[in-house]
């Protein structure tokens, strides 16, 4: 046990209190059973445990993990902590913030802080984003810092949960943001907008500003829209913290919302599509029931195939319907396998050549192996080939594929097609029956599958119809 508060190593860890050690060490303090708990958890697990119990859970479990632990006497703990009445447990962690490019692809939303000083208020802000499902909290460089022990505190170990981003300049954060298709709202007393009139489907960053003063002019000037939190008492206003929970959870609830929305949407579809192969097969099933004799050879042999291709596209709308439940649930999950691209690209041009009127689908590219999930990979390729035969008119179905700086890129495309940029982009939202030809869903759950690899979907209109995955994949398979 450690009694003395000189003790090197008590020291070392007791100047972390302070930002200027902090910023020197890259290391920071985690106070309390939970935020100790969740560090343990986490990618970022502590160097070192201090504590006064040694029979204490959250101990055991850090030597379990491999973790230095340190009793300490009562003094020490106290020369520790910045509470009142210390839980007898502190960590040293290491720094976990990352980049602002590292969040550039998610789908949601991001609190964006600016100068925000009250590290109680930060660390709320936080706590809440992690509740709500938020993507990341971005600090600006004039805000908080978000490793005070205050501000971890605050946090109740949602720190450790979701990314967060530190040190940037509002302005770049803005810019950066929003080429990454985030509309920018800044929150204001008197904004312009309801909140609760809002759209808020698409990527959103909440901007924040000081408890005081509020957001700048030059600063609110950066958004693409000021919003205000309406308020039916006679309170003049809502405690930051409470404004930025309230902006959070209303995004959460339309986000619930509208995936409900598009769950019942993509069932309906599928049902839709479900219904042409199984009359297709439910009519070759009963001809040949009731009219082998009559038939040559060949007609058995025409229907069978038939059989067998609505078989296979039945199949492939089942996978595509389980895999949309999982993407509008947040629930996806990857299996990860090594793949080859061409000789799945040409398993799945072989089952398309069952179909004599279906155009030929021919692989562009030279042998490719990446660690992908391959049944997930396929569902793409298929969706983009279906959507390609739907919406284009002449030629066959191209397919290429390159890899390079630890990116996959897959490329569908056809001749001649009469869709616009706008109406081709559409194609990836869950469409009712009704509106248009050609499969539902299916583009629907490429897109959800790229995102859900931090990667992206695309189309392009031009002389041809093209559809693009692009998702990044270890570096280690290579291109041959």
């Amino acid at each position: 046990m450690i009694t003395s508060t000189k003790n090197a190593k008590i020291q070392a860890a007791a100047r972390l209190k302070k930002r200027t050690y902090r910023e020197r060490d890259r290391r920071f303090l985690a106070e309390g059973a939970q935020a100790v708990s969740e560090a343990l958890a986490s990618t970022s697990p502590p160097e070192v445990l201090f504590h006064t119990e040694p029979t204490h859970p959250v101990v055991e479990r850090a030597r379990a993990g491999g973790v230095e632990v340190v009793e300490v006497s009562a003094d020490v703990m106290e020369r520790l902590t910045s509470t009142v009445t210390p839980q007898g447990l502190v960590a040293v962690v290491p720094f976990l913030d990352v980049s602002l490019r590292e969040i550039g692809r998610t789908n949601g939303c991001v609190a964006l802080l600016h100068n925000v000083r009250d590290p109680g208020n930060a660390g709320t802000i936080v706590r809440s984003a992690d509740a709500s499902g938020a993507d990341s909290v971005v600090f600006s460089r004039d805000s908080v810092d978000v490793y005070n022990p205050k501000t971890v505190r605050a946090s109740a170990g949602s720190l450790f949960h979701l990314p967060v981003v530190r040190n940037e300049r509002t302005t770049d954060a803005v810019g950066e943001l929003r080429d990454h298709g985030y509309r920018i709202l800044a929150m204001d007393a008197d904004g312009e907008a309801d909140l609760y009139g809002l759209d808020l489907s698409a990527r959103v960053v909440f901007l924040f500003g000081n408890e005081a003063w509020g957001l700048p002019r030059e600063v609110m000037q950066l958004a693409d829209g000021t919003v205000r939190v309406p308020i039916q008492g006679r309170t003049e206003s809502l405690n930051l913290a409470a404004a930025a929970t309230v902006c959070l959870f209303e995004w959460s609830r339309q986000q619930r919302e509208g995936r409900r929305v598009a769950l019942e949407t993509v069932i309906s579809s599928a049902a839709h599509d479900i219904r042409s192969p199984l009359t297709a097969m439910k009519g070759f099933g009963y001809a040949l029931s009731n009219r082998w004799d009559q038939m040559t050879p060949e007609q058995r042999s025409l229907m069978l195939q038939g059989i067998v291709y609505d078989t296979d596209r039945l199949n492939m709308i089942l996978r595509q319907l389980v895999d949309a439940a999982r993407v509008t649930a947040g629930r996806l999950e990857l299996f990860p396998d090594r793949v080859d691209v061409g000789g799945l690209v040409q398993r799945i041009a072989e089952a398309k050549r069952v179909d004599p009127d279906h155009p030929e689908v021919v692989w562009g590219s030279g042998k490719i192996e990446v660690l992908t999930d391959p049944d997930r990979l396929q569902l793409v390729i298929e969706a983009f080939i279906e959507a390609v035969v739907w919406w284009a008119t002449h030629g066959p179905v191209r397919v290429r594929s390159s890899l390079r700086a630890g990116s996959l890129r897959i490329e569908v495309e056809r001749d001649t097609t009469e869709l616009d940029a706008d109406r081709a982009d559409e194609l990836f939202e869950p469409r009712p029956p009704g509106t248009g030809a050609g499969g539902k869903i299916g583009l629907f759950v490429a897109r959800g599958i790229a995102e859900a690899q931090g990667g992206e979907v695309s189309v392009s209109v031009g002389r041809a119809l093209a559809f693009r995955l692009d998702i990044p994949v270890p570096m280690e398979p290579q291109a041959g």
